[in-house]
């Protein structure tokens, strides 16, 4: 997860560009012949962008940018440390 990404995915791209993405993605990963280490990448850009998805949410949401932000950067962490 790389803060700077997400910002740059919410800023640039549109809910529905982003989950198109994401669907590509997804769909990439259960290919047969793709390996670990591009599974590996594909998972980070699916974490970026359900980051960007979430943060479109939260302002939509009427929460400030920088905010939405860091609430996903936080709850992210969280959840690395249990």
């Amino acid at each position: 997860m790389k803060v700077p990404v997400i910002r740059q995915l919410f800023q640039s791209s549109s809910p529905e560009q982003l989950e198109a993405t994401l669907e590509v993605l997804e769909a990439f990963c259960e290919f047969r012949g793709v390996h670990e280490a591009e599974i590996d990448v594909a998972g980070e850009l699916i974490t970026n962008i359900c980051g960007a998805l979430e943060v479109h949410a939260q302002v939509n949401g009427g929460m400030a940018e920088k905010d939405a932000l860091n609430a996903f950067a936080q709850r992210v962490m969280g959840s690395i440390d249990k």
